[in-house]
């Protein structure tokens, strides 16, 4: 945790001496350049606690959807995670509370998220269990949109510091290249959930079980598990 801590800040450290690089030059050649760098950022941020991976892995172990259509939750979360903290940077400030070097909370989003997680979980135990039922089309997108929107604390950071020097442009450049790393992180970590859930089906329909009845008991898990999430979260929320 502490090596986390320790590059967590080094992250939030380079970035805020990058942007005030560009706010001096105002050189976009250098802003190009810095690209690649807020990908690797991202990506690395992503590793930090947080950003919605295990809620990831848990709806995903208990799921259907092929490491393909993994990977696209996994991007609508990404997506969804930098576009609510640009959304709150530039419309919506006040709604958010905030210290410039520890990124900021979206309260009421966070609410709406962890709730609506608390549902879909509902929904999943109650299909595995009480009723057989199809799985409900681009459900997997709408739990990723649903956990992504609380906002990612480091877009968040990015777009303040930028806003605060003048230099938009360059928060959104900035935000877009995380997006893209924050999804490669959370695409791997949706592609291993998938392999060992399909390993984990493979051995047990190997040794005698039904496909069919261990899909739903997967299913009835990764509904716990996100009722579990959501209700605790929002227990700390209203501490």
């Amino acid at each position: 945790m502490d090596v986390l801590v320790a590059l967590q800040r080094w992250v939030y450290g380079s970035i805020g001496g990058e942007l005030n690089s560009f706010a001096a030059t105002r050189d976009w050649l250098t802003l190009a350049g810095l690209f690649p760098l807020g990908v690797v950022f991202g990506a690395i941020h992503a590793l930090t606690p947080g950003h919605g991976k295990t809620v990831l892995a848990s709806y995903l172990i208990g799921s259907r959807l092929a490491p393909l259509r993994g990977a696209l939750v996994a991007a609508a979360l990404s997506l969804t995670h930098v576009a609510s903290a640009v959304v709150l940077a530039l419309f919506a400030a006040p709604l958010v509370t905030r210290t410039l070097g520890g990124g900021g909370q979206a309260p009421t989003l966070e609410f709406l998220s962890r709730g609506m997680l608390a549902l879909i979980g509902a929904w999943l135990f109650y299909r595995a269990l009480c009723k057989p039922a199809p799985h409900v089309r681009h459900e997997g997108v709408a739990v990723g949109i649903v956990t992504g929107l609380i906002p990612c604390p480091l877009t968040l950071f990015v777009m303040f510091f930028a806003l605060a020097r003048g230099v938009v442009e360059a928060g959104l450049t900035f935000a877009v290249a995380m997006a893209i790393g924050i999804a490669a992180t959370l695409a791997a970590v949706a592609v291993l959930s998938i392999v060992a859930r399909d390993f984990l089906v493979g051995f047990l329909t190997w040794h005698g079980e039904s496909f069919a009845r261990m899909m739903r008991i997967l299913d009835a898990t990764s509904g716990l598990l996100l009722i579990v999430i959501g209700v605790a979260m929002l227990a700390r929320l209203s501490a």
